[in-house]
């Protein structure tokens, strides 16, 4: 049974990858000679700017990305504790760190138009 998927999804596989660069060539050639008087480029050409752009900004596979904010271990412990703190602590914490971080961004702010 485990073949019959495999023989299943190799070729489904192939269809979509070359449906995926399709859509991106055409996509291309129809947008970027107009818009920016670009070259058309080649089925071929589209699957490698496929390759790259996943490369560059991408995975390959299902799993999501675990990267920034969401997938950082650092988030859990600032919501736990942000969430065992009192509305009173909140709010002198948020203040600190305006005060902190504010005031740094205000001296550079006022630095920069001065000069």
């Amino acid at each position: 049974m485990r073949r019959r998927k495999l023989w299943l999804k190799i070729p489904l596989g192939i269809a979509f990858v070359a449906l995926a660069i399709f859509i991106l060539m055409t996509l291309w050639n129809v947008l970027i000679p107009d818009i920016f008087h670009g070259p058309e480029i080649t089925f071929w050409q589209a699957g490698g700017l496929l390759i790259l752009s996943k490369l560059l900004f991408g995975r390959f596979g299902g799993r999501p990305h675990r990267g920034g904010w969401r997938g950082n271990p650092w988030r859990r412990r600032f919501e736990e504790k942000m969430a065992s703190m009192t509305p009173e602590e909140r709010e002198k914490f948020k203040n600190e760190c305006f005060s902190r971080y504010g005031e740094k961004k205000m001296q550079t702010d006022n630095t920069q138009t001065a000069s």
